[in-house]
C-alpha cells in the first residue's frame, strides 16, 4: 500500500521550500497539487503550488462530492478557500506514494478520509521570532505586500497548531527547521526508512 508523506507547519516555518526539496531528492514520490480560490502570488504557477480556483468550481466539486477536505479562512481581504478534490491524483491501493503539503487541519480529514495507516505527518518547527522575520522579509517582496494578513496568519497558527491539536493527530515527531541542510537529512533519512523498508 501506498502513504502519503504529509508537510505541514505554521506559516514561515520552511514547509514550501522544504516540501520543494523533497520533490527533487526523493522524485519517485508523487505530487498532489492542492486548489484555492486565494489570488495567485508573484512567482506562483498554476497546476505547481495550487490549482488557482473560482468559488463557483469549489461549489461543483461540493455538489459532485469530490471534496476530501475544504477549509475556508476569513482574511482580511475576504474569505479564501483551500480544498482537495478526488480528482484522480491519489491512489493508494498500488504502491505509488505521494508528497503532499497543508495544514493540520486539512492533515486530519486528509487522514480520516484515507486511514491512519495511510498518512505520514512531516511536521516542520521554527522559534516563532524567526518566523515571523521570514514572514516579513517574504511579504516586502511582493508587489502589494499584504501585511495585516501576515499578522492574522501569525496569530492563527498559534491556535491551530496547539500542542493538543497536535497530540490529537498524532504527531509525536517534529523538524526543527534551523538549519535547511541538516533538517532535510533528517526528514529524508526518516521517509527513506519507510518507503524502502
Amino acid at each position: 500500500m501506498g502513504k502519503i508523506f504529509y508537510v505541514m507547519g505554521k506559516s514561515a516555518s520552511g514547509k514550501d521550500t522544504i516540501y520543494k526539496e523533497l520533490r527533487e531528492r526523493i522524485p519517485e514520490l508523487k505530487t498532489v497539487v492542492l486548489y484555492t480560490t486565494r489570488p495567485i502570488r508573484d512567482g506562483e504557477t498554476e497546476g505547481v503550488e495550487y490549482h488557482f480556483s473560482t468559488v463557483e468550481r469549489l461549489d461543483d466539486f461540493r455538489r459532485e462530492k469530490r471534496l476530501i477536505e475544504e477549509r475556508t479562512y476569513q482574511t482580511v481581504y475576504g474569505p479564501w478557500s483551500y480544498f482537495t478534490v478526488d480528482d484522480g491524483q491519489i491512489c493508494l491501493d498500488d504502491r505509488d506514494s505521494y508528497l503532499m503539503i497543508g495544514t493540520l487541519e486539512s492533515y486530519e480529514k486528509m487522514r480520516e478520509y484515507f486511514g491512519e495507516n495511510g498518512l505520514v505527518p512531516v511536521y516542520i518547527e521554527v522559534d516563532d521570532g524567526v518566523r515571523l522575520e521570514r514572514a516579513l522579509e517574504r511579504e516586502k517582496g511582493q508587489k502589494e505586500p499584504k501585511y495585516k494578513e501576515l499578522c492574522r496568519r501569525f496569530l492563527a497558527d498559534e491556535e491551530d497548531f496547539k500542542e493538543e491539536n497536535l497530540v490529537r493527530c498524532g504527531i509525536i515527531r517534529r523538524y526543527r527547521n534551523d538549519d535547511l541542510r541538516e533538517c532535510l537529512e533528517e526528514i529524508c533519512r526518516d521517509m527513506e526508512a519507510v518507503l524502502y523498508r
